[in-house]
């Protein structure tokens, strides 16, 4: 067994477990958008991020394909953390503004301004429907091609694939697909229609506190003195 320390407390983990496992299994809630327990990890999206080690030297990576190390010191929801989820969504926003999913991040983060212009592209490029197709279809119709600005998800030659079954595999786990409440004739780029109070615990302890729960559930917290 592995010993680390996460969010302030000493935790166990099997060898070879990843910082997502690990959380997942100490009832832990990280935010996930490309990952898929029945897939291969990606670390796409970047909604996973969590802070390891500590003070100049503590950086940020992605839970999902991370591995727990003898020692490692995680924290899962930082000021710094929580500022880069953030920043991730409203880039995902800009992108796919039409998507029920990132909607739904937006307002559970406290996202409530999109300072990207919308491109209305409608594919974030998460891979799960690549990795769909390929691991569990056995069909490996679509996959990635082009490379920076230009990559893209697509089938060879950009003609319909002889081995796509159509299945709609592809269709049921793309977070794109799933059509915002307000539908394809809103005006504005931010639904928040589920908005909830944003945890005042993070600017006063730079880190969330309610460990007894999923991080942020109780929505507001009292205020204590800082220990001296």
């Amino acid at each position: 067994m592995i010993k680390l320390i996460m969010n302030n407390l000493e935790v166990e983990a099997e060898e070879g477990w990843t910082i997502l496992e690990t959380a997942k299994f100490y009832g832990l809630e990280i935010p996930t958008l490309c990952y898929n327990e029945g897939l291969t990890p990606y670390g796409g999206c970047r909604l996973c991020l969590v802070e390891i080690g500590e003070g100049e030297k503590s950086k940020l990576v992605t839970s999902c394909t991370y591995p727990v190390e003898e020692g490692l010191i995680v924290r899962t929801d930082t000021k710094r953390v929580i500022q880069a989820r953030r920043m991730m969504i409203e880039l995902m926003l800009s992108v796919a503004p039409f998507s029920k999913t990132i909607q739904d991040l937006a307002s559970k983060f406290g996202v409530t301004k999109a300072r990207f212009k919308p491109r209305n592209e409608e594919c974030i490029l998460c891979g799960l429907c690549v990795r769909m197709c390929h691991e569990q279809m056995d069909a490996q119709a679509i996959g990635f091609v082009n490379r920076g600005k230009d990559l893209r998800i697509t089938t060879p030659f950009d003609i319909r694939s002889e081995r796509c079954r159509l299945c709609g595999g592809c269709i049921y786990i793309c977070p794109a697909c799933q059509l915002r409440c307000q539908g394809p004739g809103t005006e504005t780029a931010l639904c928040n229609a589920c908005l909830t109070m944003e945890p005042t615990c993070l600017d006063y302890y730079d880190e969330l506190q309610c460990w007894m729960y999923d991080a942020g559930r109780c929505g507001t917290c009292v205020r204590e003195e800082p220990k001296k």
